[in-house]
């Protein structure tokens, strides 16, 4: 998500503290076994989800060199299943941005919107680009790849004559590329002696992985889900609505599809829930429980859950393209960002405080 550089007050941050005075953990020593938890969360979630969507990325990759060899309408259409069906898988571990994913930025790269498509063109022109560099973070990754599919041309038959220029191929398939570059070195960092770190490191500092992580979660669900998706283009952090800076802008009808997908993801997380199997296994909701975490005479457990259900019934009921939905009816948009805004107040206030887990990030964004 590309940021807005506003700077905004604090008083609903303010009124989210007076709202959880009455969160009580009512046993005070933490016994709660967290290295089952963070083997639960590396080998049943974490793992299994990196590599569903490095598979996808593969199929997108080798899509991606038939189009480069043959850009028919037949094989543009296919490219664009296979994009969207790895835009799909992202949502599972966008919100993991720990390890590997942090050392390569690996969320920045692959998901800041909306992209620059001057920049992008320029690129092109210039005929050498190097996205490893912060300044290309917002000419890469699928927001770049979604332009070149959709936004290239004002209909199919503009884009495949956009496309019979042979350094615009090439530059698609380099964006591709690098996202499966990127894929694979995090998913082998993992693998490969990142999930043993991860798993040891169980204490509770501000170092250790359960702190890390639920910080890295929170500020997912804050920022980029909350804000990113439905807040920012909603208009709620500025003067207007701005539908021009919604999630794959240009191949409409899917930022819906997305949004859901990722509040899934951070609901699925939060109870454990296993990627492949569905299994449920030691997290967030056996946490809490476990410290018998009461809000207002209710489990905090459950009421974080009631409000992710509350918030998917606001986000089922928006159109399928979030651009349409800001132009013809934004208050269900601005309701669906209150529906998920209830939930940052239980999960970083309330649950943050049950499990003595200190916020590790800044906020501007007057939430």
């Amino acid at each position: 998500m590309k940021k807005i550089l506003i700077v905004f007050t604090c008083i609903a941050s303010l009124y989210a503290c007076s709202e959880s005075d009455d969160t009580t953990p009512e046993i005070s020593e933490d016994r709660f076994d967290r290295t089952a938890m963070l083997i639960n969360w590396a080998d049943k979630i974490i793992v299994p989800s990196y590599e569903r969507f490095d598979e996808e990325v593969e199929i997108m990759k080798s899509l991606s060199a038939n189009f480069l060899l043959t850009p028919t309408q037949e094989n543009l259409d296919f490219l664009r299943i296979t994009w969207k069906n790895a835009y799909i898988a992202f949502q599972n571990i966008a919100m993991f941005e720990i390890g590997p994913a942090e050392t390569v930025r690996f969320r920045d790269r692959m998901n800041t919107y909306p992209t620059n498509t001057t920049e992008i063109e320029g690129l092109i022109a210039a005929g050498t680009f190097d996205f490893s560099l912060p300044s290309t973070n917002d000419a890469q990754g699928f927001p770049a790849i979604d332009y070149m599919l959709y936004g290239v041309g004002a209909n199919d038959a503009a884009i495949l004559e956009y496309y019979a220029i042979q350094a615009n191929r090439e530059f698609l398939f380099q964006l591709i590329e690098n996202v499966d570059l990127l894929s694979s070195n995090v998913l082998d960092g993992w693998k490969n002696g990142y999930r043993d770190t991860f798993v040891t490191n169980d204490g509770s500092t501000a170092s250790a992985s359960v702190d890390k992580l639920t910080n890295d979660f929170i500020f997912y669900y804050e920022k980029s889900l909350r804000a990113g998706k439905i807040g920012i283009p909603a208009g709620v952090f500025s003067s207007n609505p701005l539908p021009n800076t919604v999630e794959a802008l240009y191949a409409r009808d899917f930022s819906k599809t997305l949004a859901l997908e990722a509040l899934d993801a951070t609901e699925r997380f939060f109870k454990g829930q296993s990627f492949n199997s569905g299994q449920i296994g030691p997290s967030y909701v056996s946490y809490l429980n476990f410290l018998n975490t009461i809000k207002n005479g209710d489990d905090l457990s459950g009421l974080i859950s009631t409000q992710f259900a509350a918030a998917k019934s606001k986000l089922n009921s928006l159109d399928a393209s979030f651009e349409n939905q800001i132009q013809t009816d934004n208050g269900k948009m601005l309701e669906t960002y209150d529906a998920l805004q209830r939930n940052v107040i239980l999960l970083k206030v309330d649950m943050l405080q049950a499990l003595s887990i200190n916020v590790d990030f800044v906020d501007a964004d007057g939430d």
